[in-house]
């Protein structure tokens, strides 16, 4: 998976390309865990991002979690496939998918 980052201000935008699973759920918690600080908008574009895991819906409730505290998260670009794991496991009433 690829980790596209982009900072504007407040806002980051995560652009996520390949697949969120066990192997790669690690490094993007790593990157949320170390760039959410002064953070008020986290955006994650998943216009290239293949599938997602139990491993990858772990990372972004915690992602969700810190932006309760810090400001808004939302989710842009899903296809039909992760949107459809999104309405079958419950997560797309827990995220704010666009």
């Amino acid at each position: 998976m690829t980790i596209n980052k982009n900072l504007n201000g407040s806002e980051l935008t995560l652009g996520l390309e390949g697949r969120l699973d066990t192997t790669t759920a690690p490094e993007l918690e790593t990157v949320i865990q170390n760039e959410l600080s002064d953070v008020k908008e986290l955006v994650f574009d998943f216009k290239n991002l293949e599938y997602i895991s139990s491993a990858g819906l772990r990372v972004l409730l915690s992602a969700q979690k810190i932006m309760n505290k810090n400001g808004n998260m939302k989710i842009i670009n899903v296809n039909d496939m992760i949107t459809e794991i999104f309405e079958v496991t419950g997560f797309i009433d827990i995220l704010t998918v666009e």
